[in-house]
């Protein structure tokens, strides 16, 4: 998982950054808000973003809106970390945007335990999203098996909205889990094997 650390003071952004590294993260630190909304608006952008409150050029309330205000992006779990630890600054700070709040001082403990939760939040809703697109995609096949189907009158072949034809069978197999084996009706049994049929008759006597 990439984690990005934004932190204006540089002693705070060195130890954040050793903490996640060594916590196995892939880190990108940043020095001001400019940064981390550049980077967390970047394609492959990191998808977890720890961000200090007070920071030069934009504060980490503001990249919390703009991360929540751009439709496009993938979803971000944003951790806000800052002094003010008043109940009011709390709820602005989820008003922003941010998914979690510390307030500093805080144990890398904490912080560590907060990350983690992200990546599982993160990890579901991968696997929601994944489990979505396999249902729109069931759903499309579906759709093709609707609406008017042109077919041979002779051969019994369809065309599809390529102007292709295809046996009927290989049509449907293509198109939902059905598989087909081949049998005879009795109509097409007494009309192209009347012999089968009378042997047939005649065992059932």
């Amino acid at each position: 998982m990439k984690v990005l650390i934004a932190e204006d003071d540089a002693i705070s952004r060195r130890l954040l950054e050793a903490n996640m590294k060594r916590n196995g993260y892939e880190v990108l630190a940043v020095e001001n808000g400019a940064q981390a909304w550049q980077a967390l608006n970047a394609e492959g952008g990191p998808r977890l973003a720890v961000l200090d409150w007070m920071m030069p050029e934009m504060d980490g309330a503001e990249v919390c809106r703009r991360v929540r205000g751009e439709a496009n992006l993938h979803y971000i779990y944003l951790i806000l970390l800052t002094a003010r630890g008043r109940k009011e600054d709390r709820v602005q700070g989820f008003d922003a945007g941010a998914d979690d709040y510390l307030t500093k001082p805080f144990e890398t403990q904490d912080l560590r335990a907060r990350v983690s939760v992200g990546c599982r939040i993160l990890d579901l809703q991968t696997a929601l999203t994944s489990k979505v697109d396999e249902l729109e995609d069931a759903l499309r096949q579906v759709k093709q098996l609707q609406g008017l189907l042109p077919i041979c009158m002779h051969c019994k072949k369809i065309r599809d909205d390529e102007s292709t034809w295809h046996q009927l069978e290989a049509y449907i197999e293509h198109r939902c889990d059905a598989a087909f084996t081949h049998s005879l009706c009795p109509g097409c049994l007494a009309q192209h094997y009347p012999e089968i049929q009378d042997r047939m008759a005649a065992k059932a006597e």
